[in-house]
């Protein structure tokens, strides 16, 4: 009997393309969530949150494309690192309300069917108070849409810490999103932790994080963040990973573990169907 396989965050841009689902589906995935990039990959430098629309296209034309090899469902990203990249010209201020727009636009293509969740979040490398400030505030304006739309937002956020999570928990319920709708992308194996937060981890199938988030629970998601960047090819996780650990997860004896992570979880969190 054919298992479902899930991978919850996945990239496609200029290496591997749609080989690279070939490859997920010959190791054994069967279902991926695909996660649009950050504007510059698109060639687009926007000056109104409209300008997303060629970025939201663009990845839905590829999404499609990409169900006639697995079945793929479409999450609309407006990259916390936006910030930087159009501040630097635009002003942070007019960049956040920009991201805030492209926000909106999203929950519009989800609201169509044409996509099943958002993603946000907030730098994850150093910046300024004003910076941070803000960002916070643009995930926070996700939350509200997502909640608007009834999606799920999945988040890049810093490393994980406890405190960290707690801090984004607030946010999150301060905008009455349900925090099992929040999933934190390239998450560790904390599945007690996340659990006690309440937002839903989604875990980077390297270094046996797949059997310790199992050995915890079974309230996680998998993903590889598979980059697909010629120029650094691997990059995070190859298509294979996720079909080889959810395998490993049958193998070692836990199979309804594998089956929560790859479809019942999938269904709760974004509210639609897996199956074959």
């Amino acid at each position: 009997m054919e298992r479902i396989i899930t991978d919850n965050h996945m990239h496609l841009y200029n290496h591997l393309r749609l080989k690279a689902l070939k490859q997920f589906r010959n190791a054994g995935g069967t279902h991926v969530l695909l996660v649009s990039l950050i504007s510059p990959y698109y060639g687009v430098y926007p000056k109104k949150g409209d300008d997303f629309r060629i970025i939201f296209d663009d990845h839905l034309r590829l999404v499609e494309q990409a169900n006639e090899i697995v079945r793929a469902f479409a999450v609309l990203a407006v990259h916390p690192a936006e910030i930087t990249i159009l501040g630097e010209k635009l002003g942070y201020e007019k960049s956040a309300e920009i991201m805030k727009e492209a926000l909106e636009l999203a929950g519009k293509y989800v609201e169509e069917g044409k996509a099943v969740a958002i993603k946000s979040g907030r730098p994850h490398y150093k910046v300024s108070k004003e910076v941070w400030k803000l960002s916070n505030e643009v995930m926070e304006h996700a939350f509200i849409v997502a909640k608007e739309v009834g999606c799920a937002v999945q988040l890049h956020t810093e490393s994980y810490s406890f405190k960290g999570m707690k801090e984004i928990a607030k946010i999150a319920k301060k905008a009455g999103i349900k925090l099992k709708k929040v999933v934190k992308h390239f998450a560790p194996p904390a599945v007690k932790e996340f659990k006690e937060i309440g937002l839903f981890p989604s875990v980077i199938a390297g270094n046996g994080n797949v059997v310790s988030a199992a050995e915890e629970g079974d309230r996680f998601l998998v993903e590889t963040d598979y980059i697909d960047d010629k120029t650094r090819p691997g990059a995070i996780l190859g298509p294979k990973t996720v079909p080889r650990r959810v395998k490993e997860l049958y193998e070692l004896g836990y199979g309804e573990v594998a089956q929560k992570i790859c479809v019942d979880n999938v269904e709760k969190v974004y509210g639609i169907e897996i199956k074959l």
